[in-house]
C-alpha cells in the first residue's frame, strides 16, 4: 500500500460553544493534500450547528449528555467501524485548533507507511499569534527544544494521529477517566502491545495558549486519574513509587490550599473507586519506557 493509499479520517469533539473556531478547523482539514479526509464531529452533550464545508465529508453524532473527553472520542472512533477499522489512520483534533499547513495529513501517511511499528504521532501545538509551544505540550521530560522531533512515551489528546490497528491491539481510550491522563493510559497500553510513539515538530496544530487549570475539576481529576493510571497499568512494585514521586512533585509546586485540598480529595478517590480493568504492563515495557527517557515512576 502506498502512503497515498492510507485512508485517513478525523474525529473532532465539541460542546457546541465554538462554532467559528470549529468551522475554521474543518476548512483547514478540507485543504489537506492527498485524498479527502472524512470527519466525524461528536457533539458532547450539545446540539451541533450546520457544518457543511465545501470539499469535506462531515458526519455528526449528538450525545444527549457530556460523557467526558475519552468516551466522546471513543464514540468518534466507533463511527468509523469497530475500533475505527474503516480507516487506516485517525486524526484527533481540538475543536478550537487549526492545521496551518496543508501537508500534515500527507506527512502522517508517509510516516506510518515508512515505519510499520509506528502507532501514534503527537503533533506540535503552537500559539497562532506567537508561534510559541508551551513546555507542557512537548510530551517528554527534556522539553526545552520543542522543534526537536523524537520518540516519546505519551501524546497530546487533541493534536495527534493514531493508526487504527492500535485500537484493535490495545483498546480505545478509558471512558472512566472523563478528563486527564487518558492519553497516557492508551500510550502505555500501545507501547506494551509493541507500538511506538513519535513527537513530530513539523506537524503543527495552532491552538490558543491556555492553562489546564481553567477547568474547575482539574486538580481532582488529575490526582484521581493519576492513581487510576497506576492501578490499571503498572506492575504492583511500581505503583507506590510512581504515586509517591508524583505526590512529592505536586507538593514541590506549592499549589494553593484549595487546589491542594482538591488534589488530595482526588487522590483518595483514585484509591476508593473502580478504575476499570487492571492489565499491568510487562517488565520489558518498563525497560522500553526507561530507554525512551521516561521510566514509569515519573
Amino acid at each position: 500500500m502506498s502512503a497515498r493509499g492510507l485512508k485517513v479520517g478525523a474525529v473532532v469533539l465539541t460542546m457546541g460553544n465554538r462554532p467559528a473556531e470549529l468551522r475554521a478547523l474543518l476548512e483547514s482539514v478540507a485543504k489537506q493534500d492527498g485524498d479527502p479526509i472524512e470527519v466525524v464531529i461528536v457533539g458532547n452533550g450539545a446540539p451541533l450547528p450546520e457544518l457543511h464545508v465545501p470539499g469535506l465529508a462531515v458526519r455528526t453524532v449528538e450525545l444527549p449528555e457530556n460523557v467526558g473527553i475519552p468516551a466522546g472520542r471513543n464514540v468518534g472512533i466507533e463511527a468509523f467501524g469497530p475500533a475505527g477499522r474503516d480507516v487506516d489512520v485517525l486524526l484527533f483534533l481540538d475543536d478550537d485548533g487549526l492545521l496551518p499547513n496543508q501537508d500534515t495529513a500527507e506527512l502522517c501517511r508517509r510516516a506510518f507507511e515508512a515505519d510499520p511499528k509506528l502507532g501514534i504521532i503527537s503533533f506540535r501545538i503552537a500559539d497562532p499569534d506567537t508561534g510559541v509551544t508551551q513546555r507542557r505540550h512537548v510530551p517528554r521530560l527534556r522539553a526545552s527544544d520543542p522543534m526537536r522531533s523524537s520518540r516519546v512515551t505519551t501524546f497530546l489528546g487533541g493534536a495527534n494521529a493514531v493508526r487504527t490497528r492500535v485500537f484493535a491491539d490495545a483498546g480505545c481510550l478509558p471512558d472512566e477517566f472523563f478528563y486527564a491522563h487518558e492519553e497516557t493510559d492508551l500510550a502505555w497500553r500501545a507501547l506494551d502491545a509493541g507500538w511506538m510513539i513519535d513527537y513530530r515538530a513539523d506537524m503543527v496544530l495552532h491552538h490558543p495558549t491556555t492553562a489546564p487549570s481553567r477547568h474547575a475539576v482539574y486538580h481532582r481529576m488529575v490526582a484521581r486519574n493519576r492513581v487510576w493510571l497506576a492501578r490499571r497499568n503498572l506492575p504492583a512494585l511500581l505503583v507506590p513509587v510512581y504515586l509517591g514521586v508524583w505526590m512529592l512533585l505536586t507538593l514541590a509546586r506549592k499549589p494553593s490550599m484549595p487546589a491542594l485540598r482538591a488534589w488530595f480529595g482526588g487522590f483518595k478517590e483514585g484509591w476508593t473507586t473502580p478504575c476499570g480493568p487492571r492489565r499491568p504492563m510487562k517488565w520489558r515495557t518498563v525497560w522500553r519506557l526507561t530507554r525512551l527517557g521516561r521510566p514509569p515512576v515519573i
